[in-house]
């Protein structure tokens, strides 16, 4: 397979947002979308914004076949149906990078919330649902979309949860391709049940705060931790 970077769900506010930044990075991106035309105006709107951008825009299974590591930026309500379509897709050795949030969006004045899910967390029920020998990555629920999608500069971290330090490590590479981001090894996949409740939380605080603020982990020492 390419080096080109697929994002499902890229034409909303996290899948969008982070292939402004890697375009900008100079990685090729691909945004899939159920409706193919959506994808190609996303990518027609990166590529006025970042100048000299390799950017293409599909419909999601063809997305998906276009990388080893593929990243699902859907909503989670949309979580099931997407893998369900990517079946065919998807392919032994790709790595799937879940960042997807069980959360009710806020009604009626009420704060958003965390949903329970029966397997533990959304990237364990990503994990089920994939074909067999494709591995699921959690990352990137701490960053704010708007700061993605924005210009001003980034100091984060963020926390990568998986089984295999190995397969991290290529995920962590895409995230550090981004300027200001320091992807941190946060354990085995069934840590994303407590990683994926961070999201709410921030947004709490960044409406409170009219912020985007995301984490930093302090205290960890300097140097490459993914070798």
């Amino acid at each position: 397979m390419s080096d080109q970077v697929p994002i499902i769900g890229g034409t909303g506010a996290l899948g969008y947002g982070l292939a402004l930044r890697w375009a900008r990075a100079g990685r090729t991106i691909v945004i899939g979308s159920r409706k193919p035309e959506r994808a190609a105006g996303a990518a027609q709107k990166i590529a006025g914004e970042v100048s000299g951008a390799q950017v293409e825009g599909l419909e999601n299974g063809e997305a998906a076949q276009r990388g080893p590591i593929v990243f699902l930026t859907v909503p989670f309500r949309a979580q099931s149906e997407t893998l369900n379509n990517l079946r065919e897709s998807l392919a032994e050795g790709q790595l799937l990078v879940d960042c997807t949030v069980p959360m009710a969006a806020a009604v009626s004045g009420k704060a958003t919330r965390t949903l329970g899910v029966w397997q533990g967390s959304a990237a364990q029920q990503a994990q089920e649902m994939v074909p067999e020998g494709v591995t699921v990555i959690s990352t990137f629920h701490t960053v704010s979309a708007s700061a993605l999608a924005g210009n001003d500069p980034l100091d984060q971290d963020i926390l990568v949860c998986g089984e295999r330090k190995a397969d991290k490590a290529r995920v962590a590479k895409l995230i550090e391709d981004i300027e200001g981001l320091r992807a941190v090894n946060a354990g085995a996949l069934e840590t994303a049940r407590l990683v994926e409740t961070l999201t709410p939380l921030l947004i709490s605080v960044n409406a409170r705060y009219k912020a985007h603020a995301g984490i930093r982990i302090t205290g960890l020492p300097d140097g490459d931790h993914w070798s």
